[in-house]
């Protein structure tokens, strides 16, 4: 563009040193306006058949499976090769919408490359050719190195890329040529130099000499047009490259959503509990305003996955195999899972990815198949020290043998709060194991577990430097005040939660502007694997102040001051809030 407008310059400036040929001068303007109507074609022929080639690919994969999509292959490849700060900082700054982000990023940049190649095969034919080619073959390589793929998921790419190269080569003619605009053979004779020739003044007089004798002879008349592309042919083409990208991607959420396994999770009946959880005892809800209740509503639960399309796994076709360094190998169905006795407990999980005073922690009952029962049947062989769980989009996990089988209500869940598991919660089964990093111990949609060893089998976490067993940290946090508005003087609640699962929390300090540790009230709580509401009463009085909590676990460890980011095994230091006293 900066080009283009130093051409007009050049050409609006000659127009001043040749007064006499206006018309030509015209023209030349004519043609600098149409040439930047003709980029602006080119750029919506690459973006129209971009849109073609990502929704015929969505289309495909409606046949096939979300694996082949281009833009769900990219995107989940884009997560595995982010290092873990990028993760983190996608997850602090967009939380749940994180993957949502991605793929509008992934799109963004698609629909700006994709017009920089439409208005590069208006000058050069090839471009579009070569452009839409790269994009294939990073979509073949992404999909094709998922966990999961199988020859049949690149399709989706190399259909996209073909209707992409189809519908660009036909907008591309319709749209037309950028315009060559080169000066009239008048203008010449006269002095004006080409760009970048010598000025007439400094030929020599031989040359001088041959000007003078091409003036003697009769001058032929420059003439120059510039004819623009006729518009209907190319909004014509346009119109029909868009209702092509609608239909495809119509077409494609209709396949996506016939897939979809919602009713067979909201119809599904499961048996009761061979052992149901404990009762809540009064008082575990301190009702306080703004404290997290004892119990996070389902779709209130936080989501931390790699999966960027949800699975959709009917019950009739899970299955589970348990192999490995055991005994007997096991495959399950999910008929086979619900038949066995069943258990059902409160748990809290914790992502490792949460800060201190986060969001990513939430509590549930869950019911579920005990894990250390089938790990019995199946008989752990001596040496076997990792439970390598595998998700069906092709995520890892990596639990402790040890800490599955001490006799902690470790599970492979089929429900949360009393309802079938969400599908982004890991319908129709999960891992759940208490007192453990979720990446660790839950593993959603799993459909394999290889009894093995850390030395033998790195998890998709490990792999990025996180700690292998990673349990949980005694933590808590302030949820009132919130710091966000000032509160009146007076008489008021500091309250939060505080966790150490599988250990239990025995006390809760909070102090003010760094005065001494005052000890909060705590609520109760059916065990030691869920999360403890604690408040304290305090008389704010006008002003700015700082407010800090610390917990204590059962085993008499209190919280570190010690501010540490998340990775390699999760935050720690005290959670802090600055509240305005009116």
């Amino acid at each position: 563009m900066v080009t283009g407008l130093a051409r007009a310059v050049g050409w609006l400036g000659r127009l001043g040193a040749n007064a006499a040929n206006p018309g030509a001068a015209l023209v030349r303007i004519s043609s600098v306006i149409i040439s930047y109507r003709t980029r602006i074609r080119g750029a919506l022929a690459g973006l129209l058949a971009g849109a073609v080639g990502v929704c015929v690919g969505f289309l495909v994969a409606g046949f096939t499976s979300q694996v082949g999509n281009p833009v769900v292959a990219v995107a989940e490849g884009a997560i595995d090769l982010s290092p873990p700060a990028v993760k983190n900082f996608a997850i602090k700054e967009f939380g749940s919408h994180d993957k949502l982000v991605l793929q509008i990023g992934v799109l963004i940049v698609l629909a700006l490359l994709c017009a920089v190649i439409g208005m590069a095969a208006q000058r050069w034919e090839s471009a579009g050719l070569i452009g839409f080619g790269i994009f294939c073959l990073v979509g073949l390589v992404a999909a094709g190195t998922r966990p999961t793929s199988t020859p049949i998921d690149l399709l989706p790419t190399l259909a996209g890329a073909a209707a992409a190269l189809f519908t660009v080569s036909r907008l591309v003619r319709a749209a037309g040529t950028i315009p060559r605009i080169r000066p009239p053979a008048a203008d010449r004779s006269a002095g004006v130099a080409a760009p970048g020739g010598p000025p007439a003044a400094a030929k020599d007089d031989a040359a001088r000499g041959a000007d003078r004798a091409a003036v003697d002879r009769p001058r032929r008349t420059a003439s120059l047009s510039v004819t623009e592309p006729p518009r209907r042919a190319f909004m014509k083409a346009g119109a029909t490259a868009a209702g092509t990208a609608a239909v495809a991607f119509a077409a494609g959420r209709l396949l996506s959503e016939r897939a979809n396994v919602t009713v067979a999770e909201q119809s599904l009946k499961l048996p009761p509990p061979a052992v149901p959880a404990r009762p809540l005892p009064a008082g575990s809800n301190l009702g306080i305003p703004g404290l997290a209740s004892f119990v996070t509503p389902n779709s209130q639960f936080y989501r931390v996955d790699t999966a960027i399309v949800l699975p959709q796994i009917p019950p009739s076709s899970w299955q589970l195999r348990i192999h490995g360094m055991v005994s007997r190998e096991l495959t399950l169905t999910f008929d086979d899972l619900i038949r066995r006795p069943l258990i059902e407990d409160w748990v809290t999980l914790t992502c490792v990815s949460n800060p201190v005073g986060g969001p990513y922690i939430g509590n549930a009952k869950w019911l579920g198949a005990s894990l250390r029962s089938l790990l019995q049947q199946a008989g752990i062989k001596a040496g076997a020290d990792q439970l390598f769980c595998t998700s069906f989009d092709g995520f890892t996990s990596g639990t402790p043998v040890a800490t599955a089988m001490d006799g902690r209500d470790a599970m492979l869940a089929v429900a949360m709060n009393g309802k079938p598991l969400p599908v982004e919660h890991g319908f129709p089964v999960r891992s759940v194991v208490p007192g453990l990093y979720g990446y660790v111990s839950a593993c959603k949609w799993i459909t394999d577990i290889e009894v093995t060893t850390y030395r033998q089998n790195q998890s998709y976490w490990a792999q990025r430097g996180w700690f292998a067993q990673a349990p949980i940290k005694t933590e808590s946090r302030i949820d009132v005040p919130s710091g966000q508005s000032s509160i009146k003087a007076g008489r008021t609640a500091i309250a939060g939660v505080a966790w150490a699962q599988h250990k239990g929390i025995d006390a809760v300090h909070v102090r003010v502007d760094r005065g001494p540790w005052q000890q909060a009230t705590l609520a109760t709580v059916p065990d030691i694997d869920t999360w403890r509401q604690w408040v304290l009463h305090w008389d704010a009085t006008p002003g700015n102040h700082v407010i800090e909590a610390r917990a204590t676990d059962a085993t008499g460890y209190t919280q570190t001051a010690v501010q540490e980011p998340p990775e390699p095994n999760g935050a720690t230091g005290y959670p802090i809030v600055q509240v305005s006293v009116a």
